[in-house]
């Protein structure tokens, strides 16, 4: 650091990480404790570029978030997932300031070493995700336990709900963050939970059912909201619950129909949430190519030429577009 920018080095004084670096993010100085953490000594960085650390596990939004914040000259606050000198893998809490001092103007990341946290502070994204996702599997899975296909049926959901996603998401460049994709994808395993509730006598019946027991059928969508609302009554825990919150949409809205026909309260159009259409084409999709005890598999061109046949009717005509896109790239399977 040079004597003009001696004004910087009370910085380097600080307990937590610290590392400065120029307007074009080279490193300039780093103190003891980035030392410490990073197993990079100052001689070896300095001049190196601040992205030396940088992984592909931090999410792209998260990176043009603080770009773009920078950019405006404003601090950015954040969670970077990073790479050590031995390749190691740990996760930083940072905030990043911009100086300006005279003519020049400096960056000043402060961060901490989340994996030293005391126990209870913190948890890798990634590991809530996962964990969120396992809790939601088994609540779907005991819920629909009658049946010995539901689990297979559950996960295929999911996951082409997944996929479904990140390519609608791609096709029509939405600005969609990587948080609402997995929550989507994860509370979609919800969808038939209420189902829990009907009678095996009518919900595994060969053959049509009579108009009665078709209204009792379409009863699992509430009686999925009754189970989900139990739930929240018992959890005070704010990202589950959001979670939760989006299943009950998936859950309630599901059979909703893009002309308004659907049940249960005739919604049209972009009315119904988002996350219920999606679900909606990957769930007919699969129901009808697989064996359930009350119907035969249907070939997948079948099944494809009916999602296509209901476009503007059952399915909102964009989200049959990206699934027809999809099916066309071979990513389907």
């Amino acid at each position: 650091m040079s004597s003009q920018n001696e004004q910087l080095t009370p910085y380097l004084k600080l307990a937590d990480a610290v590392i400065i670096t120029d307007k074009e993010h080279h490193i300039l100085a780093v103190n003891p404790s980035y030392e410490k953490i990073t197993g990079y000594t100052s001689q070896e960085i300095t001049g190196k570029k601040a992205s030396i650390l940088r992984t592909p596990y931090t999410p792209k939004e998260t990176h043009e978030q603080m770009k773009l914040a920078l950019k405006q000259g404003l601090s950015w606050s954040g969670v970077l997932t990073n790479r050590r000198r031995d390749s190691s893998i740990w996760h930083s809490s940072i905030t990043i300031t911009p100086l300006h001092t005279g003519a020049e103007l400096y960056y000043i990341g402060i961060f901490r070493e989340l994996e030293n946290l005391k126990s209870g502070f913190y948890l890798p994204e990634e590991r809530i995700g996962s964990i969120q996702s396992s809790m939601l599997k088994v609540l779907a899975i005991s819920c629909e336990i009658r049946d010995p296909g539901i689990e297979q049926h559950l996960v295929r959901v999911r996951d082409l709900t997944e996929r479904l996603t990140r390519f609608h998401i791609e096709r029509l460049q939405l600005n969609w963050s990587e948080e609402l994709v997995n929550r989507i994808s994860h509370s979609s395993i919800l969808h038939d939970i209420g189902k829990s509730g009907i009678p095996e006598g009518i919900l595994y019946k060969p053959g049509p059912l009579a108009h009665y027991e078709r209204q009792i059928v379409e009863m699992h969508t509430q009686i999925g909201v009754d189970i989900i609302d139990k739930i929240y009554a018992e959890l005070s825990d704010d990202l589950f619950n959001q979670e939760l919150e989006l299943g009950k949409n998936i859950i309630l809205y599901h059979h909703e129909k893009w002309d308004g026909t659907g049940y249960p309260h005739q919604l049209a159009g972009e009315g119904i949430p988002v996350e219920a259409r999606i679900v909606s084409v990957v769930d007919v999709y699969d129901a009808l190519t697989s064996t359930r005890p009350y119907k035969e598999k249907w070939s997948e061109q079948r099944a494809i030429a009916y999602i296509n046949e209901q476009r503007g009717q059952h399915f909102d005509p964009d989200l049959v577009d990206s699934f027809l896109a999809l099916i066309h790239t071979g990513a389907l399977n």
